[in-house]
This record gives structure tokens, sequence and C-alpha cells, in this order.
């Protein structure tokens, strides 16, 4: 049944923007796809790529980070941190030989619950036409 796969897909989101909308979306009863979990993070930038490769090799089939937009960060330049971080974090799905369309970084305010639907959603449909993730079948030496 190639219809039957639903992704698992890991957001970390930031607590001051992206947690907040991800809170109205849910007050405004918008549509979040189940197969998202989500992790609460202070700042985008305190998520450590190790914690996504992590994700990655535990089964999960996409990660989303969210934050604040550049420039509203409640750290101030937490976010630029994590742009400048994750843009590194393709090099190392290289290395893992997994698609760098697997990972997704958003910035999504406070007041955006229904922009945090539509990227969830958007996100969870495309992780979805990529199907299962390469790394859950590759063996690994323990």
């Amino acid at each position: 049944m190639a219809g039957s796969f639903e992704p698992n897909i890991v957001g970390f989101l930031c607590n001051w923007c992206s947690y907040a909308a991800a809170d109205q979306a849910g007050s405004n009863k918008l549509e979040i796809p189940a197969t998202l979990t989500t992790i609460r993070v202070m700042c985008s930038s305190r998520v450590n790529p190790v914690l996504l490769v992590a994700a990655y090799l535990r089964g999960a089939d996409g990660v989303l980070v969210a934050g604040c937009h550049p420039g509203d960060c409640h750290y101030q330049t937490g976010n630029y941190n994590a742009r400048r971080r994750f843009a590194l974090l393709r090099g190392i799905l290289d290395v893992l030989e997994l698609d760098p369309a697997r990972f997704r970084l958003s910035w999504i305010s406070a007041s955006e619950g229904k922009r945090y639907s539509e990227v969830t959603k958007e996100f969870s449909s495309h992780i979805a036409g990529l199907g299962p993730n390469p790394l859950r079948t590759r063996p690994f030496i323990e």
C-alpha cells in the first residue's frame, strides 16, 4: 500500500515565537498534522545539530526547526546563529547520504498560527512524498 506511509516528523520550536504560534493554531482549531512531534526549546539557536542527526538516526523522516523571524529574536541574535549553524548541517546530511530536503528551518512569529499550520502541513506532505528515512533500514556498526 504505497499511500499508507505517514512520516514521523520532529519539530524543534522556539518558546517565544513558534511554540506560541503552535498554541495559537491549536486554539483556533487549525489543522496540524498528527505526524509532527513538537519539542519546545528556548531558542532555535539552542538546537544542537547533533540532536537533529540523532533524530534521523532514531528514525525521524523529517526535522523542522522553527524560530522567531530574524531581527525579532528574544535573545537578539539567536536566530542568526541558528541560520549559520543549520547551513553547515546540510554538509552533515550529505555525509549521511540523507536528502537535505528532509530538513526545514522556518521563521514563524507568535502571531502566525495560520502560517504554522500551513508550514507543518506542507512539510508533512513533502516528507510523505519523499518516503521513509533511508537510515531506518541502513545497518550501522554498534
